[in-house]
C-alpha cells in the first residue's frame, strides 16, 4: 500500500493558517505604527502651533532682533495662541470631538472666533505701529481664513495642508527661494491628514493650494 511522503515543515498541519495569522499580526502592527506617525505628524504640525512659528521668525526678520521677536509673539497671540485655547476649551467642554475639529459642522464657530481674534491682533498691532512685515503677515492670514471659512460651509478643506503651505510661502518670500526645500513637509503633512482618514487627497491638496496662493499674493503685496 502506497504511502504519503512526509510532510515538510512549511506543509505541516495548521502550517499556513499560522503563517496567514503572523502575516496579519504583521499587517496590523504596521499599520499601527503608520498610524502612529500620522497622528505625531498631525500633532506636532497643527495649524495653531505653525502660526505661532511663523509669527515669530517672520518677527525676527522684520527687525533682526528680540524686538521683531516681541512683535511675532503679540501677533501670535491673537492669531494662534487665543484660537487654540478656545478650541481647547471646547473640547474640555465638550462642545468640540477633538483638537483637530475633525467634523466639518464643528469649524464654523472655531474659525469665526480666530478671524475675530486675528481682526483684534491687526487693529491692536496697527494702532502700536508694529513693523510691517507683521502686519502683511497678519493680513496674509485673515483673508486666508476668510477663505478657508467660506469653503468649509461645504467642503472640509484641510486647514493643516493649508496653514503649512502658507507658512512655506512666507518663510521663502522673507528668508529666500532656499526655504522652499520646506515644501515636503507640507506633502508629509498632507500624507498624515489621509491616513489618519480626517480629510481626502483632494481636500489636502486644495487646502495646501488656498494657503500658499493667498499667503504669498496677500504678503507679497502688503509687506
Amino acid at each position: 500500500m502506497p504511502t504519503l511522503p512526509p510532510a515538510l515543515p512549511d506543509e505541516a498541519p495548521g502550517a499556513s493558517g499560522t503563517a496567514r495569522s503572523a502575516g496579519s499580526a504583521e499587517d496590523e502592527s504596521r499599520r499601527d505604527a503608520l498610524g502612529g506617525l500620522a497622528k505625531a505628524i498631525t500633532d506636532v504640525f497643527a495649524p495653531g502651533l505653525l502660526v505661532v512659528v511663523v509669527l515669530l521668525a517672520v518677527g525676527w526678520h522684520s527687525t533682526r532682533s528680540l524686538t521683531g521677536v516681541a512683535w511675532g509673539f503679540l501677533a501670535a497671540f491673537f492669531c494662534g495662541i487665543l484660537p487654540y485655547a478656545f478650541i481647547i476649551a471646547g473640547v474640555r467642554l465638550g462642545r468640540l470631538t477633538d483638537l483637530h475639529l475633525r467634523v466639518r459642522r464643528q469649524r464654523f464657530v472655531p474659525l469665526a472666533v480666530t478671524m475675530t481674534s486675528v481682526v483684534a491682533g491687526i487693529t491692536a498691532l496697527t494702532v502700536l505701529d508694529a513693523p510691517r512685515e507683521i502686519l502683511a503677515l497678519v493680513a496674509a492670514m485673515l483673508a486666508g481664513l476668510a477663505v478657508t471659512l467660506t469653503v468649509t460651509k461645504w467642503w472640509k478643506v484641510s486647514v493643516h495642508t493649508a496653514v503649512a503651505g502658507g507658512v512655506v510661502a512666507v518663510l521663502a518670500l522673507s528668508y529666500g527661494p532656499a526655504l522652499a526645500w520646506c515644501s515636503p513637509a507640507v506633502v508629509l503633512i498632507g500624507w498624515s491628514r489621509v491616513r489618519l482618514r480626517d480629510h481626502t487627497v483632494a481636500q489636502t491638496v486644495v487646502g495646501a493650494l488656498i494657503g500658499s496662493s493667498i499667503a504669498a499674493g496677500v504678503f507679497a503685496l502688503l509687506r
